[in-house]
């Protein structure tokens, strides 16, 4: 991998994450071009100091590194194959794709990727809008370990927690796959008490309050519980993510023939959610289909 003012680190997806991620390559002094599809998001790169690009191909011609932050595995084969950004790399570059895909959908890009000499890193993360703009994304990165060294300086600059689960592409999806089992299934459990509570009359403050200062507590209960007693909470995570990002989990369930019965139905309440029109919400609007569901 070759990085420097004439093979510069291409990014591809400035949305809520993509964005601050790549502003965050900038302030640690990579030349970094950035494309997304959305106008704004090529100007709100640019006002961060990195250089907007107005096609893929032209954000990746020459590129020593790519980024793909983008919303699925079909757009990320797009992007390399569809649009050209892959031929137009440099000889030795490396593709960072740090996306939640499917593990069999990741394996299958790296494999087309590394049959051109080009290196693949499969890099999901995990922090939210949050740690992409503080820089503290866990990275959950699959590669031989040269690989991982070559891009380590690039990692290092989104997040603060850069983690080797594996030497092979699709170990680092199936990691993001488990971590966001558990996220899931916790934030629906956590959207469940806290209704019940309420169904019998309980302050929520009250409820959230008790919760999170007992042995029930957990990091997506303090988090996201204080947002499932506003009305109209910040967006930091949509349900639809949510139905995605389950969705892989069971895909990646099926595959191994692993039985996943609490993610499964954690992706029904999400879905629910969603089909109220939900699904650009913040993922605490979970919560809502308890509501539906018990009639309130």
């Amino acid at each position: 991998m070759a990085v420097s003012p004439t093979n510069p680190v291409a990014f591809v997806g400035l949305g809520s994450m993509g964005l601050p991620m790549a502003r965050n390559l900038v302030r640690h002094g990579f030349p970094v071009r950035g494309f997304d599809v959305r106008p704004e998001g090529r100007a709100a790169f640019a006002s961060a100091g990195g250089t907007p690009a107005e096609t893929v191909a032209a954000v990746s011609d020459g590129a020593g590194a790519l980024v793909l932050m983008v919303v699925n595995a079909d757009q990320a084969e797009t992007v390399l194959f569809g649009e050209g950004a892959l031929e137009r790399l440099t000889p030795d570059a490396a593709v960072i794709l740090m996306a939640t895909c499917p593990p069999a959908a990741v394996a299958a890009l790296a494999t087309r990727v590394t049959a051109t000499g080009r290196a693949f890193v499969d890099a999901p993360v995990s922090g939210g809008v949050v740690g992409a703009e503080a820089g503290t994304l866990t990275i959950m990165a699959a590669a031989p370990a040269a690989v991982i060294a070559a891009v380590r300086p690039i990692l290092d600059a989104m997040g603060d927690k850069v983690f080797q689960v594996g030497p092979e592409p699709g170990q680092g999806a199936t990691m993001k796959a488990v971590n966001q089992l558990l996220c899931g299934v916790n934030l629906a459990a956590a959207a469940e008490a806290l209704s019940l509570a309420a169904k019998v009359g309980i302050d929520g403050a009250t409820a959230l309050e008790i919760v999170s200062g007992s042995s029930a507590s957990s990091w997506m209960l303090r988090d996201r519980g204080p947002r499932m007693l506003e009305e109209a909470p910040r967006v930091t995570s949509a349900v639809d993510i949510f139905v995605k990002d389950l969705g892989i989990v069971l895909e990646a369930g099926r595959s191994e023939k692993a039985a996943l019965p609490l993610a499964a139905l954690a992706h029904q309440l999400f879905l629910a959610a969603s089909s109220r029109g939900a699904g650009a919400d913040d993922d605490s609007r979970v919560i809502g289909s308890y509501r539906a569901l018990n009639g309130k």
